[in-house]
């Protein structure tokens, strides 16, 4: 599904913010970690991987990287508020994104919603892939 969702035109950095965001959200170490490492290996700036927690009070991100991480937060938060995926988020990332590049992006974001699940559920232990 990863695959499918990172075979299109959205950066690869932009899908790697995205899961490296739900991963926060989710508190999936496992995910942080690993998605924190792929965007070094990016050649990401620790100050945009560091960012990404407080986003929307960095200066470190594109008008189109804000709104896939916009919709991450409310992919990812479903049940926080009565309008998940309010219009003005979708339609913000819809300026940014055609229609094939917001399927990969919400593919994306589905997927990592489930590893974060699945890691949880598991107890898998941060940086134990590293060691």
């Amino acid at each position: 599904m990863s695959k499918a969702a990172e075979s299109g035109t959205v950066p690869a950095a932009t899908h790697k913010l995205v899961h490296l965001r739900a991963s926060q959200i989710n508190g999936c170490g496992v995910c942080v970690d690993m998605h924190a490492r792929e965007l070094r290996q990016l050649g990401e700036s620790d100050e945009r991987i560091a960012g990404v927690a407080a986003w929307r009070e960095t200066p470190y991100f594109t008008d189109a990287e804000r709104a896939a991480l916009e919709l991450t937060e409310a992919a990812t938060r479903l049940a926080d508020r009565s309008d998940p995926v309010p219009d003005g988020v979708w339609d913000d990332a819809a300026d940014h994104y055609d229609e094939k590049e917001l399927a990969g992006l919400v593919l994306s974001i589905a997927a990592i919603n489930a590893w974060n699940r699945i890691n949880a559920t598991t107890r898998q232990i941060a940086g134990a892939a590293w060691r």
